[in-house]
Formats: structure tokens, C-alpha cells, sequence
């Protein structure tokens, strides 16, 4: 299936590993310059290496925390310098420390807003006008189904998501006219660091090790096994493609059928 573009400048937050990384190379495979950052300049070089390597396509390499405003404006800024503004953005981010109630300090709450939240619509409000003067844009968050089914141990990425997810939805409606969609993916448990690390986090609570907090998740998914990031990164580019232009303010769960409600 030709996605429709080929040659599109595509930025991928987040993309030295994970999910993040799998959306990236999937872009690229579908012929986009592809712009792609990290916190860290060693990790983000050997991945656009890699990227461009398997693809023969142009990746550039950032660097960006995306908890930080001044690293986001820097960014965008960059990119928009380097190669032009971006036609197609996935925003992604590192989601904030596993807790509960009980374990969460007070002082957490706003780190993980800035990260979780606050990075998706810095992003959105950077690159939106410029899609919307071209008339043809595509920016696709990766979310959690946590946003419709809460996780138990991830109190922070649970309540900054689901304010995400109220972002996206109202502005997706308002610029729908455009052009431009605004659409969520919400992956349930993929076999990536964050998963091991919510893992971990369950095994401590429940006196077990990681391995075996992490079958235990994948029996409880219909499917009785965990996604590989590369499955979610094709529903990505499918919905960052000319294929996907009458869909705009989805939320739409990547996740075995783990999701148990009906909508």
C-alpha cells in the first residue's frame, strides 16, 4: 500500500528507542526525511545511522529533552532551520517514575505534567500553523490505553495522559477543516525499557521478580503475548499517511485486546 508520503519531512520525538524508534524507521521505510531526537547526542547519531543505513533515506539527528520548554523550542527550530517545516510529527515521550498514591510525592505531579502533557502541546502549538498554511499536516501522539483503562502503579502517566488526550480531541475538532488530523495511538503492553520498568515496579509491590511480573502481564492479554514496537509503528504511519485523511481525533488501542470496554 503506497501511504502517500514519500518525501514528507516527518519529526519523531523520542526515537532512540522503543516505540519511539520503531515509528521512526517505519517512516522512513516509507520514504520520509526523517528528523528524530533524544536527550542523549551518542544515542540519537547511532540510531539515525542505523535508521539511514537500513533505508537509504535522509535521517538527522537531534537532541531535546522533551520535559524541558527551551529544549522544544530548540528543537522545532532546528528542524524547521535544517529541513523545513514538518509535513508529519509524532510526538512521543518518556512517561513519568511508576507509583501510587501512596508512593507519589506532591512535587512529582508537575514534573510529569511538563513531560507527559506539557510536551505534546508545546510541539502541537510549533508545528500546527504551518501545516494548516499548506493545508495538509499529520500529528500523531503516542499515548497509553491507560487514557480509557487506567493502570494500576502509573498514577502519573494515568492522569497526564488522560489531559493529553482532552488536548488532542478538542483540537483536532477545531482544525479538522484544515486539512491537518490530530490523532492518538494507545498502546497497551509492548515489549519495550517502559514495560520493564512498570514491571519492576509491580514486582516490588508484589514480592515476585520482573520476569515473572512480565508474564504474568502477558497472560492477562487475550492474546497472551505483549506487542513488538514495530506492530504499533505501522498503525503510526498508516495514520500519518494520505490514507488516513478522513480520520482525525481518534484514540485508537494497540493493546491484544486487553482494553475490556466497549467503546
Amino acid at each position: 500500500m503506497d501511504l502517500g508520503i514519500k518525501g514528507k519531512v516527518a519529526l519523531v520525538t523520542a526515537a532512540s528507542k522503543g516505540l519511539g524508534r520503531a515509528s521512526a524507521l517505519e517512516l522512513s521505510r516509507e520514504g520520509c526525511r526523517l528528523a528524530i531526537c533524544s536527550r542523549t547526542q551518542e544515542d540519537i547519531e547511532r540510531v539515525a545511522q542505523e535508521i539511514g543505513q537500513e533505508t537509504g533515506n535522509e535521517v538527522v539527528p537531534f537532541v531535546a529533552d522533551m520535559a524541558s520548554e527551551a529544549d522544544i523550542d530548540r528543537l522545532m527550530n532546528d528542524v524547521r532551520g535544517r529541513m523545513g517545516d514538518p509535513d508529519i510529527v509524532v510526538v512521543n515521550a518518556g512517561g513519568p517514575p511508576p507509583g501510587t498514591f501512596a508512593t507519589t510525592p506532591v512535587e512529582n505531579y508537575p514534573k510529569a505534567v511538563e513531560l507527559t502533557l506539557m510536551s505534546g502541546v508545546r510541539v502541537t502549538h510549533d508545528a500546527l500553523p504551518a501545516m494548516q498554511k499548506k493545508g495538509w499536516g499529520r500529528i500523531v501522539y503516542i499515548s497509553s490505553v491507560s487514557v480509557k483503562q487506567p493502570i494500576p502503579t502509573i498514577l502519573l502517566s494515568n492522569m497526564a495522559r488522560a489531559g493529553l488526550t482532552g488536548f488532542v480531541k478538542t483540537v483536532a475538532n477545531e482544525v479538522a477543516a484544515s486539512g491537518v488530523t490530530l490523532n492518538q495511538v494507545l498502546p497497551g503492553a509492548h515489549k519495550t525499557d517502559r514495560i520493564r520498568e512498570n514491571a519492576a515496579e509491580q514486582a516490588r509491590n508484589q514480592g515476585i521478580t520482573v520476569e515473572e511480573a512480565l508474564e504474568r502481564g502477558a497472560q492477562s492479554i487475550p492474546m497472551k503475548r505483549m506487542g513488538e514496537p514495530q506492530e504499533i509503528a505501522a498503525l503510526v504511519a498508516f495514520l500519518a499517511s494520505q490514507r488516513a485523511a478522513f480520520m482525525t481525533g481518534c484514540s485508537i488501542q494497540h493493546d491484544g485486546g486487553a482494553y475490556l470496554g466497549l467503546l
